[in-house]
């Protein structure tokens, strides 16, 4: 019998799993969407199906129709999980994982991000290799390894160069849970991985996304710290170590890591970088930088402050000596999953865009879009109606030939008062005005993490 799920908070509320897949083959639409759209939007979270995985929600926009499905990753833990019947994985600490775990073959989580990138879609998380799933069942297809090429994790934030259509990742802790390795990859436009190597890190750490430009990559080491000596203790895996400080490793896209030059700046915390370019000699950074880890508790247990992040930029001059980082903050609004319009990724842009929080709204509840024009400094905004909350939006252009920052906003929204969700379609031009459709669903979607999209012709 399956027991109850713990009372936990990020078991609770949106949080919690909705436990099936589904299939909506006509979403109710309310407004009108747009006649140019034309696309997949994939949305990637955890969703466990016994009480303490990935789930995949699939929206396809076509002819000005929704169909929505939804899918589990079938990994290797997920298979097991279904085998025992119960819940094999702790996902507060994975050193209590169940035993019957380590067993499973490609026992990722996939629950963190979903990417299409030569001609493959990928369920991706940190620790692990990438899950493909198929892109038009979500049906699982299993464990990818670029041919056999890639050894060790990837992580679930690749970037993908807009003009060379390269992806490039790395993985933290690639030798091994609590290792100092740091691996990095290129992958050409076709899927091939044509590049690997690795260099250590100046302690273990919990490296959840990277940097790159289209000249350099940037790695931050932040002070959320891996110990086994902690862990064997009865202490925090993870857990904020200030005193250690951020470090950022940078190399050229065109030499090797035996190039990098360390930078070091105070104690901070950045899940996600905007974007980034090089400007002459100075690197040039907009991350959502937290200046206390949040979600993860200090050294002896206790928990961090609560904290927000707020968009900071990032200088960084290669013809200084100082090795230092020049911060500051540009806006007052806190929030969190940053996107652009990645047809201006790696390289100088105008229009940024995040999930807000204002008006008091607790830390990490998300009611508002943002959009930050850096050609103008200045700020625009969505507040959604109260008891409503919102995630990561993502950005679709017009057409490919559209200018920067003209084309929509997407972005799942969560109904407190009905307790589902919707599919909610802004005019990014025009944000303020609040949702131009929104795609119905009939039930929630519960809080996850990152999603993308493809043109349908695309195969």
């Amino acid at each position: 019998m399956t027991k109850p799920y713990p009372d936990h908070p990020q078991l609770t509320g949106n949080y919690a799993p909705i436990r099936m897949e589904c299939d909506v083959d006509d979403v109710i639409v309310r407004g009108e969407l747009p006649a140019d759209l034309d696309i997949t939007y994939y949305r990637n979270g955890p969703d466990p199906q016994f009480p303490p995985m990935g789930m995949l929600h699939m929206l396809n926009i076509h002819n000005g129709r929704v169909r929505y499905r939804n899918r589990w990753a079938r990994t290797g833990k997920w298979t097991a999980e279904r085998r025992e019947g119960r819940s094999l994985v702790n996902p507060f600490n994975p050193m209590a994982n169940d035993p019957a775990a380590a067993q499973a073959k490609d026992d990722g989580l996939a629950n963190t991000n979903v990417v299409w990138h030569g001609g493959k879609l990928l369920a991706l998380e940190e620790g692990h290799a990438p899950f493909e799933i198929d892109p038009d069942s979500l049906d699982s297809v299993g464990e990818w390894r670029f041919d056999g090429q890639l050894e060790g994790p990837m992580t679930a934030h690749p970037k993908i160069d807009p003009a060379t259509g390269e992806m490039l990742f790395f993985g933290y802790m690639a030798g091994g849970m609590f290792s100092t390795e740091v691996s990095y990859q290129r992958v050409d436009a076709t899927g091939r991985l044509v590049h690997s190597e690795r260099f250590d890190a100046p302690y273990a750490s919990m490296m959840h996304d990277f940097i790159v430009t289209t000249e350099h990559v940037l790695f931050p080491v932040f002070p959320v710290t891996a110990s086994l000596e902690r862990a064997m203790g009865g202490g925090p895996p993870l857990a904020w170590e200030p005193d250690k400080g951020t470090h950022l490793a940078v190399m050229r896209r065109d030499g090797s890591v035996s190039d990098i030059r360390w930078f070091e700046t105070d104690p901070c915390y950045v899940f996600h970088p905007m974007n980034a370019f090089t400007d002459g000699s100075r690197i040039i950074a907009h991350v959502m930088q937290f200046d206390e880890v949040p979600l993860f508790p200090n050294v002896d247990g206790t928990p961090t402050a609560p904290a927000e992040a707020r968009l900071t930029e990032w200088v960084i001059d290669l013809a200084d000596n100082s090795n230092g980082i020049s911060r500051r903050h540009l806006d007052d609004i806190a929030g969190e999953f940053p996107r652009l319009d990645e047809r201006f990724a790696c390289g100088a842009y105008s229009h940024g865009y995040y999930a807000g929080v204002v008006d008091g709204n607790p830390a990490l509840s998300f009611n508002a879009l943002v959009h930050h024009d850096f050609a103008h400094d200045r700020r625009s905004q969505y507040v959604l109606p109260d008891g409503d909350t919102t995630g990561e939006p993502v950005f679709v252009p017009r057409s490919n030939d559209a200018g920067e920052g003209e084309g929509y906003l997407l972005s799942i929204v969560h109904r407190g008062g009905e307790n589902r969700s919707d599919l909610a379609f802004f005019d990014a031009e025009n944000l303020t005005d609040g949702p131009i459709a929104c795609a119905e669903l009939p039930h929630r979607v519960p809080y996850g993490f990152h999603g993308n999209w493809k043109y349908n012709d695309v195969a």
